[in-house]
Formats: C-alpha cells, sequence, structure tokens
C-alpha cells in the first residue's frame, strides 16, 4: 500500500500543485487583456499543455526514482524547479512583475536545462520525457519578454 501512495505522488504531485496554484492565481489572471506577442496561443491552451507537461514532469520523476538511485543532488534539482516554476505564475500574474518575471523564467531554464542534463546522464526516458518542458519554457520566455515589451 505505501509504494502505491508514493507512486501516486510522485506521479501527480507536480500536477496538484500547478492546480493549486492555479486557484490561486485564478481571479488574477489578465492574459485576455495584455498586448501579447505573435503566435500567442488562446488563453484556454495553457491549462491544457501545464497539465500534460505536470504530468510528464511526473512521470519522467517517478521512472527516474525507480529505475536509479536518485541522490539529493538530482531530487533538490527537480523540487527547486517545480518551486521556481510555481512561483512564476503568482509573480507574473498576481504581483505583475512582469519585468522581474523573465529573470525568474530565464532561472527556470536554466534549472530544468540541469535537470535534463542529470536525468539523461543516468536514466534516458526520464530526460526525454522533460524535452517538451524545455521547449515550452523556450517559448514561454519568449512570450515573458514579448508581453513585457508590449505592455
Amino acid at each position: 500500500m505505501k509504494n502505491f501512495f508514493l507512486k501516486v505522488y510522485y506521479l501527480f504531485f507536480p500536477l496538484l500543485c500547478g492546480s493549486i496554484i492555479g486557484l490561486i492565481i485564478a481571479d488574477f489572471i489578465d492574459y485576455g487583456t495584455l498586448n501579447k506577442p505573435l503566435l500567442s496561443p488562446p488563453g484556454f491552451l495553457f491549462p491544457i499543455i501545464w497539465s500534460i507537461i505536470y504530468l510528464l514532469l511526473g512521470i519522467s520523476y517517478y521512472l527516474f526514482k525507480t529505475n536509479n538511485s536518485c541522490t539529493i543532488k538530482e531530487s533538490k534539482i527537480y523540487y527547486t524547479q517545480l518551486g521556481v516554476n510555481l512561483l512564476w505564475s503568482i509573480f507574473f500574474f498576481v504581483f505583475k512583475w512582469r519585468f522581474f518575471s523573465i529573470f525568474w523564467t530565464i532561472l527556470l531554464l536554466i534549472l530544468v536545462i540541469y535537470l535534463l542534463y542529470l536525468f539523461f546522464q543516468r536514466y534516458k526516458l526520464s530526460g526525454y520525457l522533460n524535452i517538451p518542458y524545455l521547449l515550452w519554457l523556450i517559448f514561454a520566455t519568449y512570450l515573458t519578454i514579448g508581453v513585457y515589451i508590449l505592455n
């Protein structure tokens, strides 16, 4: 039974955290009123995309934990990047710190690149599962910079 709860925890923890942040920021989201850069997706796609990314993140970490001897270093980077990820929405939407959010996104990119590096070294599938996350973060950086410049 303990293994079942650990599986559920590892698989769904990022999605649960993202959902909680989504509820916290729901009344502050002003995406529809912002001037957005070219290629900006409609607002309804963000929860769908992030749900997929959070599930992939949870799956990749679960596989990494169960197929390797995960060290404290990988766990720290994993949870740190998740925390940085979750705080971005609060900084950007609640506090409206658009300029600061650019640097926060770059910090997140660095952490995720390092996480992928660590995952690829020990269990490649975990690294591959996070490539969509990395690509989305690159795009999110573009959006964050574009929103700052246009508003």
